[in-house]
């Protein structure tokens, strides 16, 4: 079970802000093999979804409110550790990234912008398909709501 901390920027550690730039880049530029610009700016706007195992940040989402990033509400940059993903953590603070939109922003609609080959992931989490499939980053990705 993952031990979940919620926090806007300005909460963040800087040892908490170092790690979870530490795992993005571990799984998006070294695992995905995609030269980026990760630090985008909007990481002040967002709140941070943290997943820990014992004291180890293991997964994590950044969740945004209506207008930040998209028209909607948003999660973004999830992200769960390679050696820990059999174990479903990323259902886990996927779960906890919509509870936390739910709470924090009082919302339902939620807007991604998903890799492709995790349509099957989302799908299960009742995100829909909507428009075609588009490159960002070099890597197939499509628009996914959940109502």
């Amino acid at each position: 079970m993952l031990q979940i901390t919620i926090k806007t920027f300005d909460e963040l550690s800087k040892q908490e802000l170092y790690d979870l730039l530490q795992l993005r880049a571990e799984v998006f530029v070294v695992e995905q093999e995609c030269a980026y610009q990760d630090v985008d700016g909007k990481d002040k706007k967002a709140w941070h979804i943290l997943g820990y195992k014992d004291t180890k940040l293991i997964a994590y989402t950044r969740v945004f409110k209506p207008g930040d990033y998209f028209k909607e509400a948003s999660i973004g940059r999830v992200v769960v550790i390679q050696n820990e993903r059999q174990h479903k953590y990323g259902y886990d603070i996927m779960e906890a990234s919509i509870v936390a939109i739910k709470n924090n922003f009082n919302e339902k609609t939620i807007k991604i912008s998903a890799q492709c080959y995790l349509k099957d992931f989302y799908n299960n989490l009742g995100f829909i398909e909507t428009g075609e499939e588009y490159l960002e980053d070099n890597i197939p990705h499509m628009a996914m709501v959940k109502n």
